[in-house]
């Protein structure tokens, strides 16, 4: 076998005790059992809410035992291929099994991202907030940028899209904006974009076509489903209405329809404005505040859990994620995994994916390290 297909065959087989070690393989297939049994159960469904709880749960881990079985025969059928076409002088069959290896490789990869976005909140739909930094047009122009940015992103993951609020900025972009994103997986992807956003270039606003840096933030938390409970009442919270702004027309409401909620005891407030109803706004708007609610207390969990991941992924308008430089060169690097793009224009038109990955890829290098110390 050459070295190089032979790397390959190395990198899928630590891939698969990896993805083994991530499920808690013994476990895992102890509990797919139980799962089948409780599924042809006739009074299962007399709980659907439950039941179709079982259901996900049963499919997910389906999926994945028989994913990580197929790809370790998959890996034994071509490595057996290519012994063959060596003892039998056959170039096509070796050429064909390698192809084959090297493409199980990238299914390897692609399998230890999605094994990252098991959280509690990852499989949820997903808010995103937008917020311009300080610097007036030129922040708010930046905002805009971003919020086509996500939206374009997800437009390529077939997610749907809702603006839920927006506020222009006095005389172009954003000041800002809360997008509603519905997909699997929506929220596990996007949670390592929270964080604030630089941007260098030109400035189009300045007739001296000088350098400006901009920033705005981005603020992504799950949404929340019925089944859990976040307790907060009208006692806890002060409720505002204020007449909705946007581009102007017909579409902008002549009545205080728009809703801003303030939990007062953290301090967050959360808006919408997207309904022309008051009501609906307002239950949107609730909804809303129990998500960020939530957030909070998975960020309280994870640092209880994990006291230096817990900082490595602070959220605050001191803590940059990312740089897009425009001019005087092309470049746009996140600042925490070293990532790079030499098209900026791709970026911003939604090309994020490589970043996301590389966030959740550093999770899969920690893991790979404890997997060997744990073998040590």
């Amino acid at each position: 076998m050459r070295a190089e297909t032979q790397n390959f065959v190395d990198e899928i087989r630590q891939g698969i005790t990896l993805l083994r070690r991530h499920f808690d393989w013994d476990q895992a297939v102890k509990r797919l059992d139980y799962l089948n049994m409780r599924s042809e159960d006739p009074n299962l469904w007399n709980d659907p809410q439950e039941a179709q709880k079982l259901m996900r749960e049963r499919q997910s881990l389906d999926d994945g035992i028989n994913g990580i079985k197929g790809l370790s025969q998959a890996l034994e059928d071509n490595i057996g291929l290519i012994e063959m076409g060596e003892e039998e002088g056959d170039a096509d069959i070796i050429s064909e099994a390698e192809a084959a290896i090297r493409a199980m490789a990238g299914e390897i990869r692609a399998r230890q991202i999605e094994s990252l976005l098991s959280g509690e909140a990852d499989q949820n739909d997903t808010y995103l907030e937008v917020h311009a930094g300080a610097g007036g047009t030129e922040s708010q122009d930046w905002a805009n940028m971003l919020l086509r940015m996500y939206t374009r992103w997800a437009e390529r993951r077939r997610f749907k899209v809702e603006i839920l609020e927006i506020h222009d900025g006095e005389e172009a972009g954003i000041k800002s904006a809360t997008l509603l994103i519905k997909g699997h997986n929506a929220y596990g992807w996007l949670k390592t974009e929270s964080g604030v956003h630089r941007l260098v270039r030109i400035s189009p606003y300045d007739s001296n076509a000088r350098r400006h840096t901009s920033f705005s933030s981005i603020w992504v938390y799950p949404v929340v489903d019925d089944a859990i409970e976040i307790d907060v009442s009208e006692s806890d919270v002060r409720i505002d209405t204020y007449r909705s702004s946007g581009s102007g027309g017909q579409h902008v409401n002549t009545t205080d329809s728009a809703v801003r909620i303030t939990h007062l005891a953290t301090g967050i407030a959360v808006a919408c404005q997207a309904e022309r109803s008051q009501h609906k706004n307002k239950a949107k708007a609730w909804e809303m505040l129990r998500s960020r609610l939530y957030e909070e207390e998975l960020k309280k969990r994870e640092a209880v859990a994990n006291a230096t991941e817990s900082s490595k992924s602070d959220i605050g308008w001191g803590h940059q994620i990312r740089s897009y430089v425009l001019q005087p060169y092309q470049l746009v690097k996140d600042l925490r995994t070293g990532v790079e793009s030499t098209s900026p224009s791709d970026v911003l038109d939604g090309d994020l994916d490589d970043f996301m990955e590389a966030s959740l890829s550093q999770r899969i290098e920690g893991g790979a390290g404890q997997a060997v110390a744990d073998i040590d």
